[in-house]
């Protein structure tokens, strides 16, 4: 009975969350601790799109995951065109905040957008000495 009801209050944060945030974001991420086997949570990050005319990042979007180390509302979309894309990952900090060190200050993943009818979702799975990263969905 506990874990149920520690469940549902998971679920209903959840809901909650994609509720204040409007229609869901065509944009995701994921950043997972592997090391610890848990979400990377307060980890900062900024989304930027490459401007094709003079070859410079906009920035688009700041942020943090959340305790499911997600971070909901990343791009509307209207505002989801196709083109290039990057998501820098703040893990230095991340890893400081727990006391750590890693081996990579900050992690950029750089991604083509075709379709941007469709969902993309970039997952991070992090450790202090590795990352490793996929289209999803």
């Amino acid at each position: 009975a506990h874990r149920l009801q520690l469940l549902k209050g998971h679920l209903e944060a959840e809901n909650k969350i994609a509720a204040m945030a409007g229609s869901p974001s065509p944009l995701t991420t994921h950043v997972l601790n592997t090391g610890m086997g848990i979400p990377a949570s307060n980890m900062a990050l900024n989304l930027y799109r490459k401007d094709p005319s003079n070859d410079t990042w906009s920035l688009l979007k700041t942020g943090t995951t959340n305790e499911d180390g997600r971070c909901p509302g990343l791009i509307t979309s209207q505002m989801f065109t196709s083109g290039v894309y990057k998501i820098h990952f703040d893990t230095a900090q991340y890893w400081e905040s727990m006391g750590q060190t890693s081996f990579y200050p900050y992690v950029e993943i750089v991604f083509i957008i075709n379709d941007p009818g469709q969902k993309y979702h970039i997952p991070l799975l992090l450790s202090r000495f590795s990352y490793t990263t996929y289209r999803g969905s």
